[in-house]
């Protein structure tokens, strides 16, 4: 045990951080010396300092409800003393099994599991945001996409934090198909929070959603190696002294997923990045972090034909049409960020940050397809025509942020503020349009001149700066009546480009009774607000048949009221621990900014136009369903409803239920064989006619219904280090991994491709997502 050198011969100060077997932090752990009021809560870190009066032998007890207490006795404590602790979990022994407590939930964050996160069966290569996506109040219609929808928000009102810098997506992807590897690497990850709303006021201006991604830190040399039928990736990471270093490599090709969709023709994705994050402590004052991301996401799609059978059994209709043409797009992002931060003593510490993110985009297709539509019960041809399909989308975006950072850890307290400035600019040539022609004749028909259906122009250069600040605090303590955490806190803004200053104060509480500790009870509100980015501030004007983009000064921030009221309960079955969730929330929207989506592509109307609200309820049981493993269900029931020029309707994403259901379980006798399984069943979603408003979108898609499964076999164990001679010494594990996805193939609908007859008549022709596959896999980890 370290010391400092002694100070003072009646008071003592001892400091640390409680972590659990898993590396994972541990908050609230109770702290306190016997026979004296000296004592201490830790913080959301798992960190702790306190001062007490020194004698002969002190004892210190560390006690945290669901893990066994720990003593460490000290002998004529004097100075600054540092003790890290290892909790390990309390439970009840059977055979060789140990059951395990869940953690405990005090906020509206939560720690989501990551332990198999490797082995999970992955349409998308992106691990971390499939997992989020089974949470509760989460939904995603669409496997070939990382994105998911929280709580009746968009796609772009979830926020996205790594290692503490916000990180961004790209603008002009509008399928699945083109998406490629998201800036997380799982092989990197340590530790996922996320939150569904009610967030701390630390978090940034979005009206959603925070993830919020840690790196690990490497303590010894480590390694893996994968690969698919859908890609490969490569971790290495070491530790020499006070400096430690990781890197990925991936690789992804959905080449093999994109052949079970019904669009026949040569598909040809590339996606490929390459992140490193080194973090060197020189001192136990100062530790320097830094991370560096590349990638090239390459799409190109040459159609040939399709042929769809959609309808009711007793309607049933078939559509076939023949391209000529492709697709071809190009996204290049580069993110680095570096961080210094130094300690004053054991209670204080001042972060200096600075990131930059930058992308480069450029989507292009000049496809024509040639299609007939037939009755199949009559053999009537409903249809017959010829579309073209044109763009030529350019885009250029940075952002550049400073920040600053202090953390104070008074007694019970933890008070943290923050100052960022960001500086964005973004180029912008777009020209994209759509002709249709039926039965010869172009559509719209006038008769006297020919006219697209849809054309659109944008040419944009700006560049704008934020200006963010924030105050909070996080006051614990453990009181008679029970254990209480309260937070609560700020967030003030500026933004150049429409002058406009955003106040947002919040504020949550959570409490456990002393009565019954298996009990949690939160509540959290606030006031939220999406600041716009640049796609908001798209308006158009159409004169003469042309369409042009003109951007909006006047745009205001979305605003939403939230209220939050959850509880959980942790219980046991069969002497395995479990915990079932549940939250209520309403949010009141006001100054809404409209959007279509179509697939993964979100238009905004340019205008604050609307109000709303969003209210729902989300459900959750977490648990060890089988003994050693973690699964869990979730269901969740929302409206989300907006008021548009008098009229009340559906919100693009008012999705009505959703299921979620995640399970894991080893074959009974062996740790060789484990299973996963994930399924998805979500209401569809409002959708209507392209181009002619949210107030005329009268349909409802079908419902996403998805099942995938995934089963492991571990050829090679030596996750205790029991081998210590020959090649097999550097191993780890060894596993092989067979998967099938969309286990029924059932037909999910992605979107929606419309055709026009003679008489102005729409069709609307479902484009499915993809079908039943096989994929094979292996992972060796070092």
């Amino acid at each position: 045990m370290p010391s400092g050198s002694p100070a003072d011969t009646l008071s003592c100060t001892l400091s640390g951080r409680v972590i659990d077997e898993n590396q994972s932090p541990l908050p609230f752990v109770t702290i306190k010396v016997e026979g004296q009021m000296a004592g201490t809560v830790t913080n959301p870190d798992g960190r702790y300092s306190f001062s007490f009066t020194t004698a002969d032998s002190i004892v210190v007890n560390y006690t945290l409800i669901g893990y066994e207490k720990k003593s460490k006795t000290l002998k004529h404590p004097q100075g600054k003393l540092v003790w890290n602790v290892t909790m390990r979990s309390s439970g009840t022994e059977m055979g060789e099994l140990v059951v395990k407590e869940v953690r405990r939930q005090m906020g509206t964050t939560q720690d989501i599991a990551t332990k198999d996160i490797k082995r999970l069966p992955s349409t998308t290569g992106n691990a971390v945001e499939e997992l989020v996506a089974t949470q509760a109040g989460v939904s995603s219609h669409n496997e070939l996409s990382s994105q998911y929808n929280v709580r009746g928000g968009s796609f772009d009102e979830n926020c996205v934090y790594v290692n503490g810098m916000e990180v961004y997506r790209p603008l002009l992807i509008s399928s699945g198909q083109q998406e490629g590897l998201s800036v997380i690497n799982s092989d990197m990850v340590e530790r996922v929070q996320f939150s569904a709303g009610g967030f701390e006021a630390k978090y940034g201006d979005r009206m959603s959603s925070v993830l919020d991604i840690t790196y690990r830190r490497p303590e010894r040399h480590e390694g893996s190696l994968g690969a698919s039928l859908l890609g490969a990736n490569i971790y290495d990471g070491f530790r020499v002294k006070n400096l430690s270093f990781s890197q990925g490599l991936r690789y992804k090709s959905n080449r093999y997923l994109l052949g079970s969709l019904q669009t026949n023709g040569e598909y040809d994705p590339s996606f490929i990045d390459y992140q490193a994050y080194l973090s060197w402590q020189p001192s136990k004052l100062w530790s320097i972090d830094a991370i560096g991301y590349i990638s090239r996401n390459k799409y190109r799609f040459k159609p040939k034909d399709r042929e769809t059978n959609f309808g009711t059994m007793e309607d049933v209709k078939s559509f076939r049409v023949y391209f000529d043409g492709e697709e071809q797009d190009l996204f290049r992002t580069l993110f680095g960020s570096v961080a210094i931060s130094r300690k004053f003593g054991e209670r204080s510490t001042l972060t200096l940050g600075a990131s930059a993110f930058s992308t480069k985009e450029r989507e292009t297709y000049d496809i024509q397809g040639q299609y007939w539509l037939d009755d199949t019960n009559t053999a009537e041809q409903l249809a017959v025509g010829t579309y073209m399909q044109h763009a030529r989308n350019l885009l250029t975006s940075s952002t550049q942020t400073l920040r600053a950072t202090y953390e104070f850890r008074p007694r019970y307290h933890q008070i943290l503020a923050g100052i960022l400035f960001k500086h964005e600019s973004i180029k912008e040539n777009t020209r994209e349009w759509e002709f249709r022609d039926s039965a010869g004749y172009s559509m719209p028909h006038y008769g006297d001149r020919l006219e697209l259906i849809y054309n659109l122009k944008s040419v944009q250069d700006i560049s704008s700066n934020r200006l963010e600040v924030f105050l909070q605090d996080t006051w614990r303590k453990e009181l008679n009546a029970g254990i209480i955490s309260v937070n609560y806190g700020a967030r003030l803004s500026h933004w150049s480009w429409n002058g406009e200053t955003l106040f947002s104060p919040r504020a949550g509480i959570g409490f456990v009774p002393a009565r019954n500790d298996n009990l949690t009870f939160r509540l959290a509100t606030g006031f939220y607000a999406q600041a716009p980015f640049y796609k908001e501030l798209r308006d158009t004007i159409t004169a003469d048949g042309a369409t042009v983009v003109q951007l909006n000064r006047d745009i205001k921030s979305q605003r939403s009221f939230q209220v939050v009221v959850g509880s959980e309960y942790k219980f046991r079955i069969a002497e395995r621990p479990f915990k079932f969730t549940a939250e209520a929330y309403y949010k009141a929207q006001s100054r809404l900014n409209p959007y279509n989506v179509d697939n993964l592509k979100i238009v905004y109307y340019g205008r604050n136009e609307g109000s709303g609200y969003v209210a729902g309820v989300d459900l959750k049981v977490y648990g060890e369903f089988v003994p050693g493993t973690d699964s869990w269900i979730s269901f969740s029931l929302m409206k989300a409803s907006m008021k548009l020029h008098g009229k009340t309707i559906p919100q693009p994403t008012d999705q009505r239920w959703n299921l979620n259901f995640f399970f894991s379980d080893y074959f009974p006798g062996t740790d060789r064989w484990k299973m996963t399984l994930k399924m998805a069943f979500a209401d569809g979603l409002p959708f209507g006619a392209p181009h002619s408003g949210l107030e005329h979108r009268y349909w409802r898609a079908p419902a996403y219904r998805r099942v995938d499964i995934g089963m492991n076999y571990r050829l090679f164990n030596n996750e205790d280090g029991h081998r210590r001679t020959g090649f097999g010494k550097n191993l780890k594990n060894v596993w092989l991994g067979l998967d099938c996805f969309n286990v029924f193939g059932l037909n999910n609908v992605a979107s929606y491709l419309w055709i026009t007859d003679i008489t102005n008549q729409q069709y609307a022709i479902p484009n499915y997502l993809t079908g039943r596959l096989i994929n094979a896999r292996f992972l060796i980890e070092f």
